[in-house]
């Protein structure tokens, strides 16, 4: 069915190929339908039951993600739904099938030509170990402890964001609904270039009316804006640097880049690559498509972004704490901003001029600090869960190798 005309920002999860970012599906970004459209006969054998497998079978193909919680949720026709029988846990089955012995397997049953894809046939053509019993049950309390830590800091992340809200007193704001604003040519066209009505819903206003109420500041006047570069498919290959691009990240985290830029492409551009790749501290905000994620870089990464995704630098730390700024970046403040420029747009694009001219609040440096912590402590805790599903992965192929199975 189709459904893109029932997106909304609150309701129920519906989760999309571009979502499974993460081995728990719950750390997605995804979009929401309501609950009539979730009942429709349609969706209904798509609805989604606690241990879940979702692999995504078209485009981006192998992907894993499993649900680990009993709150309604779909999925669309790009994800297959792996349901287990019980012979093995849902986590030892999710672990395996992102191990290197799982991912060679779906690899091999690819097909298509532009639109490539995995059929449901072909999965009884996947083989699975017969991992013992006592095994599974290491996987899988390796997996609740990995949750558990998730879990926490999805809550830091969230505590954040309400100190951020409660700072600045907008806890209870609710923005105008209305759908009317009348504006003089003077006052709309010839000052910011727009004809189309959205641009002057009132709630737009209010927003950043509200922040322009308290201390606040241009984004152009806290961060260097660095474009990246598009070289094209041409120099795509299996072999060279990461090219990360929109679709690979969220707010809270990259996955591994689809693309690489060729080895000799890159040593041709060596000097232009190397000033590209991201520093520690470096924000990746994007302007392309899903507008307005920013992603904090927290160590220097050997990877290079595609010409949709801006870096930035902030100029003086001592006035905006990075963490503080990729969060206040994140938030509905200016997510509507966002929403506010680019909507105009059948393919949403940012442009550079407006980003600079994104309103910022900027709150004491103390509660700055204050969110800093609470964000930092939140991204240890996640790679923390990140670094035990990696471990099980690790004993999943080691098991394999070695024969541990019956």
């Amino acid at each position: 069915m189709s459904i893109s005309d029932k997106f909304s920002e609150t309701g129920i999860p519906y989760y999309r190929g571009q979502d499974i970012h993460s081995f728990f599906i719950e750390n997605a970004h995804p979009v929401y339908i309501d609950e009539k459209t979730f009942n429709q006969p349609a969706l209904k054998r798509s609805h989604l039951q606690k241990d879940d497998l979702l692999l995504s079978i078209v485009g981006t193909i192998g992907k894993v993600s499993l649900v680990y919680s009993k709150n309604k949720s779909t999925c669309s026709c790009k994800l297959a739904i792996l349901r287990s029988k019980g012979v093995f846990s849902s986590e030892l089955l999710a672990i395996f099938l992102s191990s290197k012995y799982g991912q060679n397997q779906i690899l091999k049953f690819i097909r298509g030509a532009v639109q490539m894809g995995l059929i449901l046939e072909d999965m009884n053509q996947l083989f699975v170990p017969a991992f013992h019993n006592d095994f599974d049950k290491i996987i899988k309390d390796k997996i609740k402890l990995a949750y558990s830590k998730h879990e926490q800091s999805q809550t830091l992340y969230r505590q954040a964001e309400e100190l951020l809200i409660e700072t600045l007193k907008l806890k209870d704001f609710q923005p105008s609904q209305e759908g009317i604003n009348i504006k003089s040519l003077k006052n709309s066209l010839f000052t910011t270039g727009r004809l189309d009505a959205e641009y002057y819903q009132p709630k737009y206003e209010e927003i950043i009316n509200t922040i322009k109420s308290q201390n606040h500041d241009t984004l152009g006047n806290l961060v260097n804006i660095k474009k990246s570069i598009e070289p094209g498919s041409d120099v795509y290959s299996d072999e060279g640097i990461p090219f990360l691009r929109v679709s690979d990240f969220n707010k809270m985290s990259f996955s591994e880049a689809e693309k690489k830029l060729s080895l000799s492409f890159c040593k041709e551009n060596k000097s232009l690559i190397d000033n590209l790749k991201p520093r520690k501290n470096t924000i990746l905000f994007s302007k392309d498509g899903s507008v307005g994620t920013a992603f904090l870089v927290r160590k220097d990464e050997n990877f290079i972004t595609s010409g949709a995704i801006l870096h930035l630098s902030v100029k003086d730390t001592n006035c905006v704490n990075p963490d503080y700024l990729t969060l206040v970046l994140n938030s509905e403040l200016v997510q509507k901003q966002a929403e506010r420029d680019a909507g105009g747009s059948i393919i949403l694009h940012w442009r550079k001029e407006e980003i600079e001219n994104v309103v910022v609040p900027i709150v004491s440096k103390e509660i700055q600090e204050q969110i800093a912590a609470l964000v930092s402590e939140s991204f240890a805790l996640r790679g923390e869960s990140e670094k035990l599903l990696e471990e099980a992965k690790g004993m999943v192929e080691r098991e394999i190798e070695k024969g541990g199975v019956v």
